[in-house]
């Protein structure tokens, strides 16, 4: 099986998991997912194409440099987006990708990152939707949020899906690298959904399932009076504890 083959594989294989129904994380045509399939180009779901029953018919391979040229560029109006989005393809007869191409194709240009899952888990987008973003994402619960999820996640205000939003998590993932030294591992996008980047299919996977299972706990904790969240020090801990780097190589993060 020839590398890009493969990776194909891991791509469908990681949408079937994220758009299984029992995992509450999409619906219908929610969501996407991206791997990087060379170092010029990248598969990402096609717009309108369901993560539960996604083939490779329903994956576009597009090239990198056209849409990140758009988050250098001046502002671009709906049409000339559209027309990118349909220029970058490999294949001028496959799918039209997704309006979130634009953001994939960036977070796929980071250091570490093959894979990507945007998801609107029913947790966490409650959570989105609430005053609470900014303690949800900087602060953790218990330590396997710690493990899958890291000592805090990235949050983007609502912006208009496409080059705008992109150009937002660009900014806000910069700004996590210049502090933290690695992209992130959990992208919270505000009144939307999460953004999961890693070194591979279970990287993602991890990190949003554990986002979910964070979010379900964080508003559980808030039902019954005050949540309270681990010390700083207890967080540092465990993310540098050796058996817990031991513990995600064997989850593949």
């Amino acid at each position: 099986m020839s590398d890009r083959a493969e990776i194909l594989r891991q791509l469908i294989e990681l949408s079937h998991e994220l758009g299984r129904i029992e995992n509450d994380l999409v619906i219908l045509g929610e969501g996407n997912t991206s791997a990087r399939a060379s170092e010029t180009t990248f598969l990402v779901k096609a717009s309108g194409a369901n993560l539960a029953t996604i083939d490779a018919s329903g994956l576009v391979e597009c090239h990198f440099e056209p849409l990140l040229n758009l988050l250098a560029g001046p502002p671009l109006d709906d049409a000339s987006v559209e027309a990118t989005l349909m220029d970058c393809r490999v294949d001028r007869a496959a799918k039209k990708p997704s309006v979130e191409a634009v953001f994939h194709a960036q977070l796929l240009s980071l250091p570490g990152v093959s894979f990507v899952g945007h998801t609107h888990p029913t947790s966490v987008n409650a959570v989105l939707c609430s005053e609470s973003v900014e303690a949800f994402a900087v602060e953790r619960r218990f330590p396997d949020e710690i493990v899958c999820c890291g000592t805090r996640s990235v949050v983007v205000p609502y912006v208009d899906p496409g080059v705008h939003l992109a150009r937002a998590i660009a900014d806000a993932t910069g700004q996590f690298m210049q502090s933290d030294g690695a992209p992130p591992r959990v992208i919270l996008l505000t009144n939307h959904g999460l953004i999961a980047p890693a070194a591979s299919p279970g990287g993602v996977l991890a990190a949003t399932l554990m986002a979910a299972k964070a979010a379900r706990i964080f508003m559980g904790a808030r039902s019954m009076g005050r949540v309270v969240p681990m010390p700083t020090d207890q967080v540092t801990r465990i993310s540098d504890r050796p058996d817990e780097h031991y513990r995600r190589r064997q989850l593949k993060m």
